[in-house]
């Protein structure tokens, strides 16, 4: 092998330019070959014969050049001067040297910073959509639950109409919807058929709002009428009735022409719940917060309660507003907590916590409309007016009180005629109400 092992310099014919041409000259020749510098190896280790060669093949400025960065440890990167692309003129910060160009200010797949004017925007409109959206469906929904069976075009002779809105409120004694559990733990009875139970007027004025309890012992003359049904007209005869007896006779529509031929007073509105609508609004809200000035008890009624604040379910509610007999002038006590309870009621009814909590606002509308009946002109906008009236009375900012009296016949609480005369002017011209029920 002529003293040298195959492999090392002996190679085969034709390799040795075989070799030089694809790899350059390797240790095959006589004299090993120059040290090939690195891309990585810092400038300073180049030897001085060879840095011309270095840096014209990695396209770097020689280490004279200005700006030239002698010491890696500074991260940077050769062959671009101190400060180039860091901000500035060239050279120095925010610049960039001859011939280099600028660094990008995102590298591929950089997060952009996110715009919040934007989102925030968006955010809005997508927020305010759904609100619309739930409102005209709750609207619709609440709409179409209304049970609108008063007819108050049959009523004829009607008084002019006033500035207020008046609503005649009504509270039966109709058993519909009520099992035989129900009517045994809500001490209704049985009876056939529906009377009045309870009836106030509820005027709402720019001056304040008035709610005026009607005694349904309240006695009144029977007027010229035409039945809801046949049609008919009956002839007023100066007939003299309790007020509730209306009701009984003809319905909403004789009840609502009987109190606006006594009174002078144009009816606006009618609404009228029984004792399964009201017990379960109650129920749905939660219980009404009610401070009783005095206990009372009634086993008629069911009644039986300490002075003092409490939450009443609709249960105890609605013996808390039929009592009559534990009461010494029974029928006018009645309607102070009537109107009492009432006013309560809708001030939580209207709060905020009720109106934008959908767990409580469905239930309520839901108990409510579905044994709520009102006349056929009533739309949800006047029935929410008739609830925030009845707030404000709540509030202070009206008045509650009884249709004036001024003695009694055959047991009939007779109507106080000039105080009456009176207060109707007052609520037809939108004045604020003077007059009171006080003897």
């Amino acid at each position: 092998m002529g003293g040298t092992l195959f492999g090392m310099n002996d190679w085969p014919e034709g390799w040795s330019d075989e070799r030089d041409a694809r790899h350059g000259r390797g240790s095959a020749g006589a004299q090993p070959e120059g040290a090939r510098v690195m891309r990585h190896v810092r400038p300073g280790a180049v030897p001085p014969q060879q840095r011309q060669g270095y840096d014209d093949a990695v396209g770097q400025a020689p280490a004279s050049a200005p700006g030239y960065a002698s010491d890696y440890n500074t991260g940077q990167v050769y062959g671009i001067p101190r400060g180039a692309g860091q901000g500035g003129g060239p050279g120095g910060p925010g610049g960039h040297g001859p011939g280099v160009p600028p660094m990008p200010s995102h590298g591929p797949g950089a997060r952009p910073a996110p715009n919040w004017g934007r989102r925030i925007k968006i955010g809005s409109i997508t927020l305010a959509t759904v609100l619309l959206v739930t409102t005209v469906g709750t609207y619709f929904w609440a709409d179409g639950r209304m049970r609108r069976e008063v007819d108050l075009s049959k009523v004829i002779e009607r008084p002019a109409e006033g500035d207020c809105t008046t609503y005649l409120i009504v509270g039966s004694d109709s058993r519909e919807g009520l099992t035989s559990e129900d009517k045994k733990r809500l001490h209704t009875g049985s009876a056939d058929g529906k009377r009045t139970d309870s009836m106030m007027i509820l005027a709402a004025c720019g001056s304040g709002n008035t709610m005026i309890s009607l005694p349904r012992d309240s006695d009144v003359e029977i007027p010229t009428f035409v039945g809801s049904e046949s049609g008919k007209t009956f002839k007023g005869t100066g007939r003299r009735v309790k007020l509730n007896a209306a009701y009984a006779e003809d319905g909403p529509e004789l009840l609502v022409r009987t109190v606006e031929h006594n009174t002078g007073l144009r009816i606006d509105h009618y609404a009228e719940i029984g004792f399964a609508g009201f017990a379960n609004i109650v129920d749905a809200l939660g219980g009404v917060e009610l401070n009783i000035e005095k206990g009372f008890k009634d086993k008629r009624s069911g009644a039986d309660f300490q002075a003092g604040k409490q939450t009443l379910d609709g249960e105890q509610a609605l013996a808390f507003v039929r009592t009559r007999y534990a009461f010494a002038e029974s029928d006018l006590a009645r309607t102070k907590n009537q109107q009492k309870f009432l006013a309560a009621l809708a001030n939580q009814a209207a709060t905020p916590g009720t109106v934008l909590n959908p767990f409580k606002l469905y239930p309520t509308l839901g108990a409510g409309l579905d044994t709520l009946i009102v006349d056929k002109d009533m739309s949800l906008f006047d029935l929410a007016e008739m609830f925030f009236a009845m707030k404000s009375v709540n509030g202070g900012d009206g008045k509650s009180m009884n249709m004036p009296i001024s003695g009694s016949r055959g047991g009939n609480l007779v109507w106080d005629k000039a105080r009456v005369k009176q207060l109707v002017q007052q609520i037809q011209n939108d004045e604020k109400v003077t007059v009171t029920s006080d003897r």
